[in-house]
């Protein structure tokens, strides 16, 4: 009997080394041991493999791998224990009751074990299913870890571009900065060494004129001195001369004013003597007496009375024929005989032209220049003035505004002229001071154009100054009567008297002066066209005809001409150029311009007209316009 158990304990010892051993190598081949329920207590698997070591220990790997001990029950070998003690506990119990069958303990045990091993290969089975599943979960996470990585690293080197790329475009702009600053400095410097090179020169010329005007001083001392010298030389022999002469110059100088008082003397006591025989004569004749006081008196009194008549007769003669006194300027002479040659070599003129003057080529009357419109509305007015002559009908008043210096009187004389009528000129300031003897010479005026044969043009310049509304409080009594005047003599259509008004306030008329207007026409600023072609009109009239002889007759030879002026580079684009300057300037205005351009000729040291001195002097009055326009428009 023992020596069966001694044979089951050995079969046992056996079955445990060999189910040591396949835990063993299970545990060697799965990475884990197995636990046998029967045997010993269960402890749980790992769920998963073995995290992979850092890149911090690639150096360690290279070493041969160590056996973990994942179980503390196993050795440092993975040798589980535990079939071992499940032996050992059979055989205890084989030894505490000796009638157990060993035959089928053993075959109970195998079976147990077969099933427990069964259990450990499907377990083992399901681990590595499970540790697969690990390794592909792990194979992914590294690759999204390296994908971050990749896109972090490219990030990176994006960022590290864009860096760089600032860095040198912030470099290149501070290099340009800096290189701006050094060439400004260099000019700067450059500057400033002008600067000083400008002053030391002027300093040097200042130094030198110095020198030359303290030499030239010097020079006019010594030559003071040498001719004051001089001159006490000269003097004191003249003083000497003259003292020796001196008494022989006395004796002759006593003599002759004695021999000139003896003459004078005897001629005045000659002349009274005469004087006093005829008074003598006179005093002791009463019959002389009386006759040489009546014919002193008749003599007076003839004189006087002459004087005097001759005063009356020419008065009355100057009143009956005479022009009147508020007349200005006229086409009639002042009496009736006087300047008929004149008009009928003016008749014969304009005939003989047969109208080739500017107003009828379309550039103005005579020196007006027009704009197209308003050259047109002054011909229908001349051709209308002429056949309303011809047919014997009424007359039409007319109003000319505009600013001062539009060619309005102008255009009223040539308009007179053009229609065949006398023109006359009055302004309206004339009529304030003639106080109570105002509405006589307004009556005396309009007779006196009624005496004309070929009817006459009236143009009252500065209408404003007398035809202002009556309502007006500083209006005198005087002027208002002088107003009625001439609404009383306008009253109806004439058919003696065109009435031409102009002002350069056509609101200050008064409304019954207005309602006595037929025709209104406005006088405006010329435009570049217009100023272009004034500017032409006025360099013939002050610069190209400048020199030519004006007098003729016997003592035009004897009277000196003005220098010809020579005309150097004035061409159209220089007027045109002018024109845009002049913006604003009246004909008036563009006259006295060219009439300065003469006398800055005349100035010059040579009598030439260049581009240069044109240029400069038409800018000059240009600037000079407008400052008054400044000055007009703070007032």
């Amino acid at each position: 009997m023992a020596a069966a158990a001694a044979k089951v304990g050995a079969a046992v010892l056996s079955a445990g080394a060999a189910f040591a051993a396949s835990s063993q190598k299970v545990n060697a081949e799965g990475g884990s041991g197995f636990r046998f329920p029967g045997f010993s207590s269960s402890s749980p698997a790992p769920a998963a493999a073995p995290a992979a070591p850092p890149p911090a220990a690639a150096a360690a790997e290279e070493a041969p791998p160590k056996p973990r001990n994942d179980n503390p029950r196993t050795t440092a070998a993975g040798f589980d224990p535990d079939a071992l003690e499940r032996a050992v506990e059979l055989l205890r119990q084989f030894e505490l009751r000796p009638d157990t069958d060993v035959k089928k303990a053993f075959a109970h045990a195998n079976k147990r074990e077969e099933t427990r091993q069964a259990e450990f290969a499907a377990k083992k089975a399901d681990y590595q299913k499970e540790a697969a599943q690990i390794e592909l979960e792990r194979t992914r996470v590294e690759y999204e870890e390296k994908k971050k990585l990749a896109q972090s690293q490219a990030e990176i080197k994006a960022q590290v571009a864009r860096y760089e790329d600032e860095l040198r475009r912030k470099r290149a702009q501070h290099e340009h900065e800096a290189q701006r600053a050094r060439n400004q400095e260099l000019v700067n410097m450059q500057e400033q060494s002008a600067i000083k090179l400008e002053q030391l020169r002027r300093q040097s010329e200042e130094e030198i004129n110095e020198l030359r005007r303290r030499t030239e001083k010097e020079k006019a001392l010594i030559d003071q001195e040498t001719t004051r010298q001089q001159k006490m030389a000269e003097a004191e022999a003249k003083a000497l001369e003259l003292t020796l002469s001196e008494e022989v110059n006395r004796r002759l100088l006593i003599e002759k004013a004695n021999a000139e008082r003896e003459k004078w003397v005897q001629a005045i006591n000659t002349t009274f003597e005469h004087i006093g025989g005829g008074l003598r004569t006179i005093l002791t004749d009463q019959n002389k007496l009386v006759v040489a006081v009546v014919g002193t008196t008749a003599l007076a009194a003839g004189i006087y009375t002459t004087r005097e008549g001759a005063r009356v007769v020419w008065g009355y003669v100057d009143r009956i024929l005479g022009q009147p006194s508020l007349i200005r300027e006229s086409s009639r002479g002042k009496y009736p005989w006087s300047g008929i040659p004149s008009r009928a070599m003016s008749t014969v003129t304009s005939k003989l032209k047969n109208g080739s003057n500017l107003g009828k080529d379309g550039k103005g009357f005579g020196d007006v220049i027009l704009n197209p419109s308003l050259q047109k509305r002054v011909n229908q007015l001349a051709n209308a003035t002429a056949n309303t002559k011809l047919h014997q009908a009424p007359f039409r008043n007319m109003l000319f505004y505009g600013p001062p210096g539009t060619g309005k009187t102008m255009a009223a004389r040539e308009l007179a002229r053009e229609s065949g009528l006398d023109y006359a000129l009055m302004t309206g300031g004339d009529v304030a001071p003639l106080g109570s003897q105002a509405v006589t010479k307004i009556h005396q005026l309009f007779d006196w154009a009624k005496k004309s044969n070929r009817g006459l043009l009236l143009f009252i310049d500065e209408a404003d100054a007398f035809l202002c509304e009556r309502n007006k409080t500083y209006m005198s009594e005087a002027q208002r009567s002088a107003l009625n005047a001439l609404l009383f003599r306008t009253g109806d259509q004439s058919k003696d008297i065109v009435l031409a008004l102009a002002t350069n306030r056509p609101g200050d008329l008064d409304s019954a002066v207005a309602d006595r207007i037929d025709e209104v026409l406005e006088f405006p600023l010329p435009g570049e066209e217009e100023r272009s072609k004034l500017l032409k009109l006025y360099l013939d009239k002050y610069i190209v005809k400048a020199g030519e002889k004006q007098g003729k007759g016997l003592f035009s030879f004897f009277r000196r001409q003005p220098q010809k002026i020579a005309v150097k580079g004035i061409t159209d684009e220089l007027i045109r150029e002018a024109a845009a300057k002049t913006d604003g300037f009246s004909g008036r205005e563009i006259a006295k311009l060219m009439a300065s351009v003469q006398a800055a000729v005349y100035g010059s040291t040579e009598c030439e007209l260049t581009p240069g001195l044109f240029r400069e002097v038409v800018d000059y009055k240009a600037a000079e316009h407008q400052q008054r326009r400044k000055i007009a428009g703070h007032a």
